[in-house]
């Protein structure tokens, strides 16, 4: 999925364990397909996961969710991999590697979500509960998350760019008109909060039909909270939309915000992984069509 990607076998995983972690060295280990496209995920024993980055630009994930999810995950009320062990680089491989606790349920793109406004309460929840942790030595935005929670503006040459890649694939003056109404908004003014800055379907656990975890905290840091509403177009429809609004109490500028953050991360990850990653490919699809739903009932309207 990436240029620089490195190639993480079975061998390479079985010998970092058992070089500097040995008392796990003898538990069964099997690689775990996802749709994720920072880290190989390998299942070790029946209550762990080892996760190690596939390229440089997810090295600096490891270390901060060793420092911060289990600081976090007491006042969480979903599920998160809390790190058990942070690997070193070794045997050729560079990065630091992470070794956490397995969590029960499968990613919400493999298993249905029995109902979406319930889904759209619990999501706010979670998201309510981020945001009243302390933040004090929080990283902000940067390249360790990929800027999520900066301003929309960072992101307008990049999503442009995007929108002009997908013509010929969808229609994209509907884009840059979505594009050019959410740059108008108000922007954050206020002290910054904790974001998860990734949810979407490949990254929430469902169990029984319910929401039950939260996982891959790469795009984990304090920022502008309109990042996490994003949620509510690349999963939700229109109806648990509203649901998910009212219970955050999203004001227009948030919401707007939140709404130009998910057409920028689904025009801009539809290109990139249009002819490697279906899952992601269809999650940026549903977003994006979503979004252009809300302008056209507020164009109609």
């Amino acid at each position: 999925m990436h240029q620089d990607e490195l190639d993480i076998g079975k061998p390479l995983v079985s010998r970092l364990i058992a070089e500097q972690f040995p008392a796990w060295a003898a538990l069964p280990l099997k690689p775990v397909l996802s749709a994720g496209t920072d880290n190989a995920i390998y299942r070790l024993g029946s209550d762990m996961a080892v996760r190690l980055p596939r390229h440089a630009g997810a090295a600096l994930q490891i270390k901060k969710e060793s420092l911060w999810l289990p600081r976090l995950a007491p006042h969480l009320p979903l599920a998160v991999p809390v790190p058990l062990a942070l690997g070193m680089p070794a045997s050729g491989y560079p990065f630091h590697w992470s070794v956490c606790q397995w969590l029960p349920g499968k990613d919400a793109v493999s298993s249905p979500i029995d109902d979406l406004h319930e889904a759209a309460i619990s999501l706010s929840r979670f998201i309510s509960a981020l945001r009243k942790i302390n933040i004090t030595g929080g990283p902000p935005p940067g390249a360790h998350n990929f800027f999520r929670g900066a301003s929309l503006t960072s992101r307008d040459v990049q999503t442009r760019a995007a929108i002009e890649s997908l013509t010929g694939i969808i229609e994209t003056a509907p884009l840059t008109h979505a594009w050019n109404a959410a740059l108008k908004t108000t922007p954050w003014d206020r002290p910054a909060v904790w974001l998860h800055g990734d949810i979407h379907a490949a990254n929430l656990l469902v169990d029984q039909g319910r929401i039950t975890a939260a996982i891959d905290f790469g795009g984990l840091g304090i920022g502008d909270p309109a990042c996490d509403l994003m949620v509510g177009w690349n999963l939700l429809d229109a109806g648990a939309r509203a649901t998910f609004r009212q219970h955050l109490s999203a004001d227009d500028a948030t919401w707007n915000r939140a709404r130009g953050w998910a057409l920028s991360v689904a025009v801009v990850a539809l290109p990139y992984y249009l002819n490697t990653n279906p899952v992601l490919v269809n999650i940026s699809r549903h977003a994006i069509s979503q979004v252009l739903s809300d302008y056209g009932d507020e164009l109609d309207g």
